[in-house]
């Protein structure tokens, strides 16, 4: 109960069904114990991550009033700059020893959804370094297309529609984030964590790590387990929606971070989620007449509107404006 398994997923990548069908039992005996698990052989070089790397080391280096000239605060849909703890994942605990970037599916002003006013939808705030924004543009469109990749054999273990995900993607609220842990260090207070313990709030969640460790997972027993850097793998996490979806046949884990004491964390999660107007309702292989639904139906759009309100403090000042209950 200790060990999160290692999955290798290049069977998904070759012309045989049946290697198909083998990765999704592992993710399904996976997602069933743990919610958490690596996955190897994917499609993502060293190379890209170590230019991801580089490149956020120079953008979280640069004087505080750089950064803030693309504030997430003053973002209509969540994007950009999120100053140290401008984020408290865990209520009892102090906000978060982290910085982030993050950014989306991008969107022009003038497209549908934007001018419709739809949640998290709007253009990309990138920062003015060379070579950033079509660095990161290309790789947000490979992440999705490897977290699509395994939604693909997810649907082979829930024995539904092969293309039931893919359907759900089309233009999706999915966000790739840059974080950066200053050391433990620094914190405000002992209390002080790099990541207050959460669960995620999407489908499934794709996280590179650097190698300075401090990410936990909470086993079934409600113990924390570390979940350190291996080479050349993905930690792989079941967030909220799925657990909807699947009415807890897959569970969304909690997890939490850490930061080493005397030295800087760097990681990059993927967070795999669908179209605003998505439908979160039980799947029909997930309840029966001894298992009804457990959770209400909900749009994507919605939900993640709702979590965001738990975690940011400005988040719940804008819906309080709009008039939107939090």
């Amino acid at each position: 109960m200790n060990t999160l398994p290692i999955i290798d997923v290049a069977p998904l990548y070759q012309a045989d069904e049946s290697g198909h069908l083998a990765v999704a039992k592992e993710i399904d005996a996976a997602c069933r114990e743990w919610g958490f698990f690596y996955i190897r052989n994917h499609p993502i070089t060293a190379a890209r991550l170590q230019q991801l790397t580089e490149h956020a080391q120079r953008f979280f280096e640069l004087p505080a009033e750089r950064k803030l000239q693309i504030d997430i605060t003053r973002s209509s849909h969540h994007r950009g700059y999120g100053a140290v703890a401008t984020e408290q994942l865990d209520p009892s605990k102090p906000s978060d020893l982290k910085e982030t970037f993050d950014m989306g599916f991008h969107m022009n002003a003038d497209h549908p959804d934007v001018i419709a006013g739809k949640p998290l939808r709007g253009p990309n705030r990138h920062p003015d370094i060379e070579g950033w924004e079509a660095l990161f543009e290309e790789h947000y469109r490979d992440m999705q297309a490897l977290a699509c990749m395994l939604l693909r054999a997810i649907t082979l273990a829930l024995n539904i529609e092969r293309e039931f995900f893919d359907k759900c993607f089309i233009e999706p609220t999915s966000v790739f984030r840059m974080i950066h842990y200053p050391p433990r260090s620094t914190a405000s207070s002992a209390d002080q964590q790099g990541a207050g313990a959460h669960t995620d709030y999407g489908c499934v969640t794709l996280l590179h790590q650097d190698d300075a460790g401090g990410l936990q997972v909470q086993n079934v027993r409600g113990e924390w387990i570390d979940a350190p850097p291996i080479d050349g793998t993905f930690v792989v996490n079941i967030g909220d929606m799925m657990a909807r979806w699947s009415n807890d046949r897959y569970k969304s884990t909690p997890h939490r971070v850490i930061s080493p004491m005397a030295s800087d964390r760097y990681s990059m999660p993927f967070f795999a989620e669908p179209h605003p107007d998505t439908l979160i309702s039980c799947l029909p292989s997930c309840h029966g007449p001894d298992n009804p639904p457990k959770y209400s139906i909900v749009t994507a759009g919605k939900w993640l509107e709702s979590r965001f309100a738990d975690t940011y403090a400005y988040r719940r000042e804008e819906l309080s404006v709009s008039g939107e209950p939090s």
